[in-house]
């Protein structure tokens, strides 16, 4: 079996964040809060051009419109398509319940291409 070539993985990362771009914020009992994509504001790609690891980066708050508080945040999905769809990449972190208008949480959900273990 060949492997393919690093302009190749280079590639499929391009299509990734051309394509895979929206991310979705789920609650420790998985339920969905919200999806949304880099149109977005608060969601960018903060990762360095021909990075093995892309990084698609969110930031909500407490007096986000589309919030509703309190709210326990537990998860981020990545997904190819703004409503329905399959999760292509999910990463859990550290439950954080958000209670005020204040409060404020970023996100970071990395891929790795090709996922080195």
């Amino acid at each position: 079996m060949a492997e393919i070539t690093s302009q190749a993985y280079q590639d499929l990362r391009d299509y990734i964040q051309s394509n895979w771009k929206y991310i979705e914020l789920r609650d420790d009992t998985n339920n969905a809060i919200l999806r949304l994509s880099p149109s977005d504001n608060r969601v960018t790609w903060t990762h360095n051009a021909g990075d093995q690891t892309l990084k698609l980066q969110i930031v909500v708050k407490g007096s986000d419109s589309d919030i509703t508080l309190p709210k326990t945040f537990a998860s981020s999905h990545i997904f190819n398509v703004a409503t329905g769809g399959t999760s292509y990449s999910d990463e859990s972190f550290t439950p954080f319940t958000m209670s005020t208008d204040q409060d404020e949480l970023t996100v970071i959900h990395s891929i790795q291409v090709p996922q080195v273990v």
